[in-house]
């Protein structure tokens, strides 16, 4: 979900990805979010603060109506209840979910891109066209 590439999860990747769990928060709740595990202050979730999610959980330090509790069940799996192959099958799952809107979201970039040449290729035949006019027009 670390879009930006920077190593940490910032409001707009979080919203992404609460909505991709299927627990979209409001603005105001996922600033809320941040803010209750965000150590150094700077309004976004290290990997560090990340984890702290999970620990906060397991002790039972979440609030239930949290988002940080929405977002911590329904990323974990209790290995003792489920199993290792539970375990696997669910990460296999997850993986398969995320590669699944990846090729979509490719597909998409794919089509734009197409869409951009086609257009660029359109402007390129018009200027040939009007210079090639422009040569009988004098």
């Amino acid at each position: 979900y670390d879009s930006g590439r920077d190593g940490y999860i910032d409001l707009m990747e979080l919203k992404l990805m609460m909505e991709k769990l299927g627990a979209p928060q409001t603005h105001l709740g996922l600033k809320n979010m941040i803010k209750e595990v965000d150590e150094d202050f700077d309004g976004k979730l290290s990997f560090r603060e990340f984890l702290l999610i999970f620990h906060k959980a397991a002790a039972g330090e979440l609030e239930e109506d949290s988002g940080l509790l929405a977002l911590a069940k329904l990323s974990e799996i209790d290995v003792s209840t489920e199993g290792v192959k539970g375990a696997k099958n669910f990460f296999e799952a997850k993986a398969q979910a995320l590669s699944s809107a990846s090729k979509f979201e490719a597909e998409i970039r794919a089509e734009q891109d197409e869409r951009k040449r086609e257009e660029e290729e359109r402007k390129h035949r018009r200027a040939a066209f009007r210079e090639l006019k422009s040569a009988f027009t004098q």
